[in-house]
C-alpha cells in the first residue's frame, strides 16, 4: 500500500529534496502551498489538522523553518513570535494531530529538521536557537511516548547545504572560506541530506528514534 508523506517547506532547498527523494520511493508526497498552510499562523495550521484526518499521514516531515540574526535586546516580540510559530508551535501542532493517527495506526515516522543551533550557539540567534532547542527537546518526549506504538520519531541537524538560497545569500569566496572550515571540505548536497532522511522515516528504520542525526560534514566536533 503507498504510503503518504507530508512535507513542509518542500518547494526548495532541503525540503524539495527530501520530498523528490520520497516520491523516488514510491512515497505519495503532500507539499502544501501557503495559501493551504501559513505556518505563521496558528489558526491556518489548526484549519489544516481540521480538514486532514489524523490517520491520512504515515510521514510527517516538518522542515520548514525560519531564521532571524538579531541581538537578544533587540529581538521584538513579533519576531520572536513569528520565528517560535514557524520553526515549533506549528511542529507541534502537526505532530500532536497527526501522531495521533500513526499511534492509532500502531506505524509511523515523523522527522523534524533541526539545525547545528539545537544544541549551539552564537550572537544573533535567540530567536533561532531557542526554537530549535525546544523541537529537539519535543522531538525527544514523543520518541518516548511513541515508541510503544511503533511510531519513531527523529530529528536531523544539517550544517552547510549548498541551496539556493546559501548561494544567493553568500560570495563565492565565503563559500570557500566555510567550506575550508568544515573537516569534509565541501558543504553538503541537498540530496545528501535527503537520502539521510528517506532512510529514517523508511521501514527499514525500525528502531531509531530520539534521536538528533547530526550531519555537517564533521564541523560541529571541531
Amino acid at each position: 500500500m503507498t504510503k503518504t508523506a507530508l512535507v513542509t517547506g518542500a518547494s526548495r532547498g532541503i525540503g524539495e529534496a527530501i520530498a523528490i527523494e520520497l516520491e523516488v520511493r514510491g512515497i505519495l508526497v503532500l507539499r502544501p502551498k501557503r495559501e493551504d498552510l501559513d505556518l505563521c499562523d496558528m489558526e491556518s495550521v489548526q484549519k489544516f489538522v481540521a480538514e486532514h484526518s489524523s490517520d491520512s499521514v504515515d510521514i510527517l516531515v516538518n522542515n520548514a523553518g525560519e531564521n532571524v540574526v538579531q541581538p537578544l535586546a533587540e529581538v521584538d516580540f513579533q519576531t520572536w513570535s513569528t520565528i517560535q510559530n514557524i520553526n515549533l508551535n506549528a511542529p507541534f501542532l502537526l505532530m500532536q494531530h497527526f501522531g495521533v493517527g500513526m499511534c492509532q495506526k500502531r506505524n509511523g515516522r515523523i522527522l523534524n529538521i533541526a539545525s547545528l543551533f539545537s544544541f549551539l550557539s552564537k550572537a544573533g540567534r535567540a530567536s533561532y536557537t531557542s526554537s530549535k532547542s525546544g523541537l529537539l527537546g519535543l522531538t525527544r518526549t514523543a520518541a518516548i511516548e511513541w515508541a510503544p506504538y511503533n511510531v519513531m520519531v527523529n530529528c536531523l541537524s544539517p550544517g552547510f547545504v549548498n541551496t539556493e538560497l546559501t548561494r544567493k545569500n553568500n560570495t563565492d569566496e565565503k563559500i570557500k572560506e566555510i567550506s575550508s572550515l568544515i573537516p569534509a571540505g565541501r558543504m553538503a548536497e541537498p540530496s545528501e541530506i535527503a537520502k539521510t532522511a528517506a532512510f529514517l522515516v523508511s521501514e527499514e528504520n525500525s528502531y531509531l528514534t530520539g534521536q538528533n542525526i547530526v550531519v555537517d560534514g564533521g564541523i560541529s566536533i571541531l
